[in-house]
């Protein structure tokens, strides 16, 4: 309807918020603009939360995104006899704020396996969030193992969890985190194994 107030469900009265209640109903139901109603009441909320957590603006915002993206592809899965909606986003957001956590952590190893490298090859070398992108790491990520350098790649290059990564894979959980750890162990060993000390001249 041309006249209809933004973000208000299609078939709520023109400039009356909906109640939590029949917004929850209209989201579940696929109503897009209860998505962007839910966004409008609870975006200031949810990027709160992501920001008090991360203590970073464009990944608050992110999350952010992300949370309502999540809200929207299960909202099936929303029960109201469970609690109201506003604790079902709550709920969501702090599992984001962990999977933003997990992959902060994730790049933050990467980055040190090939700072310590870099370091040891050159003390002025880059930062070491700027060394993860180049070729020597790419290299020897191509060395690992196959199911090493699978788990390492969707760890690393689509910030996935290891539990997502499970769900991609097929593998247990157990199993993604075995090849993690053996993947990072070899990678921090043969980065720093690539660096050489050159042996000093003989005097003549």
């Amino acid at each position: 309807m041309p006249d209809q107030a933004a973000g208000t469900p299609r078939w709520a009265p023109v400039g009356q918020p909906p109640a939590d209640e029949e917004l929850a109903r209209g989201l579940v139901a696929g109503d897009d603009a209860c998505l962007a109603a839910a966004y409008h009441r609870w975006g200031a909320l949810v990027h709160a939360l992501a920001w008090r957590s991360l203590g970073d603006a464009k990944e608050a915002e992110d999350v952010t995104q992300q949370v309502f993206l999540g809200v929207w592809r299960g909202r099936r899965g929303y029960r109201p006899d469970r609690g109201p909606l506003a604790g079902w986003i709550v709920g969501i957001t702090r599992r984001k704020v962990a999977d933003a956590l997990s992959a902060r952590t994730r790049r933050g190893e990467l980055a040190e396996a090939a700072g310590a490298a870099l370091a040891l090859a050159d003390p002025t070398a880059a930062r070491p969030e700027a060394a993860v992108d180049r070729v020597l790491v790419r290299h020897e990520l191509n060395r690992l193992p196959a199911p090493q350098q699978r788990v390492l790649r969707l760890a690393f290059y689509e910030d996935l969890t290891q539990t997502q990564i499970a769900q991609r894979t097929g593998w247990p959980l157990g199993t993604v985190k075995s090849h993690a750890r053996r993947g990072l162990h070899q990678l921090r060993r043969r980065l720093q194994g690539e660096v050489r000390t050159p042996e000093p001249v003989p005097n003549t």
